[in-house]
């Protein structure tokens, strides 16, 4: 019943009865006596207690309604009000939740063209980077190793150092091309991919630790893109700003699909702000219908998870190649 019919059945009782008793037995004097009075206080108050019932149950589903309506996340989909109450509250809850399933669903295809476009410039630069900055940094490489064989002595010492420094931008090139086209991923796969990131981020003060499981479910190219670039995204967090000296990375299989963990025993992430490295992991979660979700990790630290869906029944991919 709608809340109008509610209210309204209830007064049309109300005054129905009032108006049975005046025309049966029931008289009020002039004056008012004290009994007649009460009896017509009484009445008054049944009704308006009645009208403060309907209208406080009546109003609860939109209260409930606000509230979600003020904490909507489109990177945290999934959370809906639940549809209850009167036919208009109902709804008006109903459409509701039709509007956000369609405003999650253009944000993951806004989300799933922007990070098409991202990698497709990833590519292109890394591209250029490889082809054109380091063969003309090889290329002045060579010149500075002919140069250094012809130098007088008292130059070879600068002449090495500037081969030196020539070289180390040349691998500074190198690994920026790899982060930016992980070509190890569309070669080796997911699980040698992760292993690699491992490797590239453990140093002197940071210690990574892998564990990938080799019966994974299959996944597709995209989802392994974003388990790839979530990993990423997550080491180079705990690299610059967790002050952590170990990290674990696992991905591993779970009811229902695959779980990717980062952790590290750094700092935290406290009341800071989530910056534009969290916001694009949760767009590339979104991507592929993933949950990402940000949490203390045991004993301190931060715990990054992505846990993907798998349809039942896809084979289960070969071991680690």
């Amino acid at each position: 019943m709608s809340l109008f019919w509610r209210i309204f059945s209830l007064n049309a009782a109300g005054l129905v009865v009032a108006t049975a008793l005046l025309l049966g037995p029931v008289t009020v004097s002039t004056p008012v006596l004290a009994g007649e009075a009460l009896v017509l206080l009484c009445g008054l108050v049944v009704l308006l207690a009645g009208n403060a019932l309907v209208l406080r149950f009546g109003l609860v589903p939109l209260q409930r309604l606000d509230k979600a309506m003020a904490t909507a996340d489109l990177l945290r989909p999934g959370s809906r009000p639940v549809v209850a109450g009167p036919a208009e509250t109902a709804g008006l809850i109903t459409t509701y939740n039709t509007m956000l399933d369609r405003l999650e669903a253009e944000r993951a295809a806004g989300a799933a063209r922007a990070l098409s476009a991202q990698e497709s410039e990833r590519h292109r630069i890394a591209r250029e980077l490889h082809d054109e900055v380091g063969q003309t940094l090889t290329a002045v490489l060579l010149q500075l190793k002919r140069v250094a064989d012809r130098a007088p002595e008292d130059l070879r010492e600068e002449v090495g150092q500037a081969q030196e420094a020539t070289r180390a931008g040349l691998d500074e090139i190198r690994r920026i091309a790899r982060r930016l086209r992980p070509g190890v991923l569309e070669e080796l796969g997911l699980a040698s991919a992760l292993r690699s990131l491992a490797g590239e981020f453990t140093t002197h003060g940071l210690t990574v630790r892998h564990h990938v499981t080799g019966d994974l479910p299959a996944l597709t190219p995209e989802a392994e893109l974003v388990v790839y670039r979530v990993a990423q995204e997550g080491l180079t967090n705990t690299a610059r700003h967790a002050a952590a000296d170990r990290a674990e990375l696992r991905l591993q299989p779970v009811p229902g699909g695959v779980e990717l963990l980062v952790r590290d025993n750094g700092t935290g992430l406290g009341r800071t702000p989530e910056g534009a490295g969290i916001t694009g992991m949760r767009e590339r979660a979104l991507l592929i219908g993933a949950a990402l979700a940000l949490e203390p990790a045991p004993g301190g630290g931060t715990d990054v998870r992505l846990r993907i869906p798998v349809t039942a029944g896809v084979p289960a991919t070969e071991g680690p190649r």
